[in-house]
């Protein structure tokens, strides 16, 4: 479906990371996670073609679409929640608009033996049929029960956005994603602005998606909910496992202690090896034997235990202030 490959993307001459490469697949729902400023949502406005990268590749299949639930949202004034979510229906509504044309002009013309009326049937036919293949008589139906889903009710519908608060515009702009049938979802943060409810429809929304999901959240509990799948991002390296968040920080843990415990193992080999060395050189007769344990030293392929990104941001939090309709 998508496929990264040893991409690295840099910032003043800095690596931000270096050469990551994986592949996401239909089913995957990952929990992309790592210290503030390692580059999360870096790598998803990479992933969505918001930003171009240093090297690598960003290989995507023919006709996967790619939704992306951005931080900055942008509505036209003056509409309303749901004229807003039915932005999401780019083609039904250019059907719609097609229709209505040709059935304005199939009751105002009467040339009805005309090669053009004619054509005007056709099209009628054609552009009825692509209309319930996409949807089209049913988009509005799933519309409301998204938006519901996500905490509005019947009476907020036909409110214009510009009235509602930040929290729940973005509210708007998630349920036009989740319209939009995209095959790979990027979710910056998606329960930021989520009441208890509405995180608990998401969770069963998002692992019903048959495509792939992509998710960078502070939320332990939701990514445990719904991951399947989880990548760090640490150093400007990437780890990948098929585990969700916390199964994934014990199999982490037990990686790197098993790591530890072979570089000890390493380090005494190669010191008796350099203690032998230094006493065979001593003696013209074991010169040769000491040569020999020289080159096996060289030739050993030293073990690296995973390093810990320790780094400090100083970070302020203002005061939580519960969002109004």
């Amino acid at each position: 479906m998508l496929n990264v490959h040893n991409l690295s993307v840099s910032f003043g001459g800095e690596y931000l990371f270096e050469e990551i490469s994986f592949r996401l697949n239909g089913g995957d729902r990952v929990g992309l996670i790592g210290k503030n400023g390692a580059g999360k949502s870096t790598l998803l406005k990479l992933l969505s073609k918001d930003m171009t990268f240093d090297s690598g590749t960003i290989a995507i299949e023919k006709d996967v679409k790619i939704g992306f639930l951005r931080q900055d949202i942008d509505f036209e004034q003056g509409r309303t929640v749901l004229e807003e979510a039915y932005q999401a229906f780019e083609e039904i509504k250019a059907l719609e608009q097609r229709l209505e044309y040709i059935n304005q002009q199939l009751a105002e013309r009467t040339d009805y033996e005309s090669e053009g009326y004619h054509q005007l049937m056709v099209d009628l036919n054609d552009v009825s049929h692509r209309y319930e293949i996409v949807g089209g008589y049913n988009y509005q139906g799933e519309t409301e029960k998204i938006l519901q889903g996500l905490g509005f009710v019947r009476e907020d519908f036909t409110k214009k956005t510009d009235t509602f608060s930040g929290g729940w515009r973005m509210r708007i702009e998630l349920a036009k994603l989740l319209l939009q049938s995209n095959d790979v979802l990027l979710l910056d943060e998606p329960t930021n602005h989520l009441d208890i409810e509405s995180i608990i429809w998401l969770e069963q929304f998002l692992r019903n998606h048959t495509g792939a999901v992509v998710i960078v959240s502070h939320d332990k509990m939701f990514l445990d909910n719904v991951t399947n799948r989880t990548i760090e991002i640490s150093l400007g390296r990437i780890y990948d496992y098929n585990k969700p968040y916390s199964k994934y920080l014990v199999l982490r843990h037990d990686m790197k202690q098993q790591q530890l415990n072979a570089q000890k193992n390493q380090e005494k080999e190669i010191q008796q090896a350099e203690r032998l060395i230094e006493k065979f050189r001593a003696k013209s007769t074991k010169a040769s034997m000491a040569q020999s344990l020289i080159k096996k030293l060289d030739k050993i392929e030293r073990i690296e235990v995973d390093e810990d990104d320790n780094s400090v941001m100083n970070v302020r939090f203002p005061i939580s202030i519960t969002l109004e309709k």
